[in-house]
């Protein structure tokens, strides 16, 4: 079975890999905003999960939230790394798409 590799040069996997990460989240932010602003989840508003941000603002005020925000400190690698699948799955399917 063919894999993108075989059908994307490798300057397009180079491009693809340099557009991930310019325009995918970066790590040190997401642990800035989770330090700074970690009790409004501005860390995962960053990284594109609005819904469980927002779960974890009105538990927070229950005192649950504090618990997922400690939580959410290990997290953050595993959250930026799929958002930069994501985004690479879309860069891939773009260039395959060109062919």
């Amino acid at each position: 079975m063919l894999t993108t590799q075989d059908l994307l040069t490798t300057q397009d996997l180079i491009l693809i890999e340099a557009r991930v990460t310019n325009e995918g989240p970066n790590v040190g932010l997401a642990y800035g905003l989770w330090f700074v602003l970690g009790f409004l989840s501005g860390h995962r508003f960053y990284l594109g999960r609005p819904i469980s941000a927002i779960c974890q603002i009105v538990l927070f005020v229950v005192l649950i939230g504090f618990v997922w925000l400690l939580v959410d400190a290990f997290l953050i690698p595993g959250m930026v790394r799929a958002k930069q699948a994501e985004i690479r799955d879309r860069l891939v399917a773009q260039a395959l798409a060109r062919l």
